[in-house]
């Protein structure tokens, strides 16, 4: 897979990427709504197992044009069925409220719809505060929330959220 917005590049992870990549997930801010932050082993796993052996590939790296720094993590494979996916983000902190975000995951979700024929884009988050405004831009509505369904780095319960846009949804909207 390989998107281009005006200052992006959504691409395949290389192993050249482990620096960007640990840089994201080895942040104990980043990390705080998903799971402890990664050691650079652990990184480095991650790395070749989910985004670079896998297939279908289920990572991938949002690089920024102008510096060809990878940015952020994105997300998107099958879930269930094969023509619904879920999508998901994780950018380096640095990059925060800057729109990155937004700009690569829209392009995506009109690629999964238009290219890919897909019937479904999910997500879920805790995070309140960001993920979910940002599920709402990208047109997902909210399919139900999880009480207490998962943990925080913390240990206290937290409620996942899931959100969802349907093909027909998207069509509509665009």
């Amino acid at each position: 897979m390989y998107i281009e917005t005006d200052r992006m590049i959504l691409r395949e992870f290389a192993l050249d990427d482990l620096d960007d990549f640990f840089e994201i997930f080895g942040d104990s801010e980043v990390m705080s709504y998903t799971e402890p932050p990664y050691d650079r082993v652990k990184s480095m796993k991650f790395l070749e197992d989910f985004c670079i052996k896998r297939q279908p590939k289920g990572g991938f790296a949002a690089v920024l044009k102008e510096t060809n720094k990878v940015i952020g993590y994105v997300l998107f494979k099958s879930i269930d069925e094969p023509e619904i996916y879920e999508i998901g983000w994780i950018f380096n902190k640095d990059y925060w409220r800057k729109g990155y975000a937004f700009e690569i995951c829209c392009e995506l979700v009109c690629y999964g719809f238009e290219e890919m024929n897909l019937h479904k884009i999910c997500a879920e988050a805790i995070d309140t505060e960001k993920s979910v405004p940002l599920m709402k831009k990208l047109g997902m509505t909210l399919e139900g929330v999880q009480k207490e369904h998962t943990k925080r780095q913390d240990g206290s319960w937290a409620d996942l959220h899931w959100y969802a846009i349907l093909k027909d949804e998207y069509l509509r909207s665009v």
